[in-house]
């Protein structure tokens, strides 16, 4: 099979799982690794997952639960649905066409929240080195 016929194929398969999870991951700009710090997994487990033609339920919600959309659209995720629905979105009003038989992605993003969330990090650990050095000190 000619790596044309492969891409076509991978397209097509609406059924996998796991093809979708990643499909969904990359369009919501979401690598492995913080897919898999969100699921207490590893980034090669989260590879192994995206490789899964079926994933369990439970692991199914959790991951749709982190991804921000329902299991059965994980599950029914058509890249031609989605590129139309994309292509046909009015950004500005956020509203899709009528008649577009689509499934909607919406992206949850809070960049106030991230930049709070990693600045409290990065004080935690700036905090900690300082106490680590006071303690050398004495």
């Amino acid at each position: 099979m000619s790596s044309k016929e492969e891409a076509t194929q991978l397209l097509n398969d609406e059924n996998h799982v796991g093809h979708n999870i990643q499909r969904i991951r990359v369009y919501m700009g979401i690598k492995q690794d913080t897919l898999a710090h969100e699921l207490n997994l590893t980034q090669p487990q989260i590879s192994l997952l995206e490789q899964q033609k079926e994933i369990d339920d439970e692991t199914l919600q959790k991951i749709s639960t982190v991804l921000g959309v329902s299991p059965e659209l994980i599950k029914k995720f058509n890249v031609e649905k989605a590129i139309y629905n994309i292509s046909s979105n009015n950004y500005k009003e956020a509203t899709i066409n009528e008649g577009a038989n689509t499934y909607a992605i919406s992206q949850q993003n809070n960049p106030p929240d991230i930049v709070i969330d990693l600045y409290e990090r990065l004080l935690k650990s700036e905090r900690e080195k300082l106490e680590i050095l006071l303690n050398r000190k004495n």
